[in-house]
């Protein structure tokens, strides 16, 4: 089995949203950039994952498990790291290891201690005292410490200076380094992704957009600029958020539809172009 996480027709309905019918799997060893704008379903696809929201149908499976079924052994093989501390704030470090060693059966006080000295944690301090980029270390100390097989990050650089963020990529790359652990990884920080992600999954408005590895996603788009006076409809159909100015346009085309645009200025992307250009044809549809 060569995929540490699977989820195949994921769906969830609330009164106001859908999460809509979402496949997408990560082989072990290697990193996932999960993408897409504020309020597309990225937090919500997480909780599903650690089984914190019911869904309405789908699967899905870590190391083969159903999560449902299999609740108390797949989060045994889950490390979590989120934007916002789940700890609490007057607990010491020392704290935080008995609780944790109650909960995890393959809690291991030796690798946390460990962990806690590699990160320049000082047991007795409480978690309140710890910096954002600390905390985050701290969350890392706790996944790493209960052996995890799959690394779930929900934006963690967010509110991180760059050096700490430059750690954490650091860290992410020497955890997978093994081939046997896989990273889950949601943010808006698409700088973080072009430079540790092999995979990219992008949703928007609850729906599934492109899984797979992150140089297709990249290579399979172009930036495209000219004179309106001389764009077609054929042309204005194959555009992806088009943009137009007084004397002239831009927008998002697919690779394929180069053929349409060969007297047009054409430029590569990188991740940001893509999710702004797809998220103004979602609001302009």
């Amino acid at each position: 089995m060569n995929d540490l996480l699977e989820v195949e027709g994921l769906t969830k309905q609330f009164d106001d949203f859908l999460l809509n019918n979402l496949s997408f799997t990560l082989p072990k060893g290697f990193i996932m950039g999960f993408i897409g704008p504020n309020g597309s379903g990225k937090t919500t696809t997480i909780k599903l994952i650690l089984n914190m929201l019911n869904r309405t149908s789908g699967k899905i499976k870590v190391l083969g498990l159903d999560n449902v079924d299999n609740e108390v052994l797949v989060k045994e093989n889950i490390g979590g790291v989120f934007d916002s501390n789940y700890l609490l704030d007057n607990w010491t470090l020392i704290d935080v290891e008995i609780a944790l060693g109650m909960l995890y059966k393959n809690w291991d006080k030796n690798k946390y201690m460990s962990m806690l000295n590699k990160f320049k944690l000082y047991p007795k301090k409480q978690v309140k005292e710890l910096s954002k980029g600390m905390q985050m270390k701290l969350m890392l100390a706790c996944a790493f410490s209960h052996d995890t097989k799959l690394l779930i990050l929900d934006e963690p650089t967010s509110g991180l200076d760059p050096i700490a963020r430059d750690e954490l990529l650091d860290i992410l790359s020497e955890y997978i380094s093994d081939g046997e652990r896989s990273v889950f990884f949601s943010t808006h920080i698409t700088q973080d992704l072009y430079k540790i992600a092999d995979y990219i999954t992008y949703i928007n408005n609850g729906k599934l957009i492109y899984t797979g590895t992150k140089d297709d996603f990249i290579n399979n788009y172009r930036i495209v600029k000219g004179d309106i006076k001389t764009l077609t409809q054929e042309q204005i159909d194959h555009i992806i958020g088009l943009r137009r100015y007084s004397s002239g346009y831009e927008g998002l085309i697919e690779k394929g539809h180069l053929r349409l645009f060969k007297n047009e200025l054409c430029e590569n992307v990188v991740l940001d172009d893509i999710l702004v250009f797809q998220s103004r044809e979602v609001c302009n549809g």
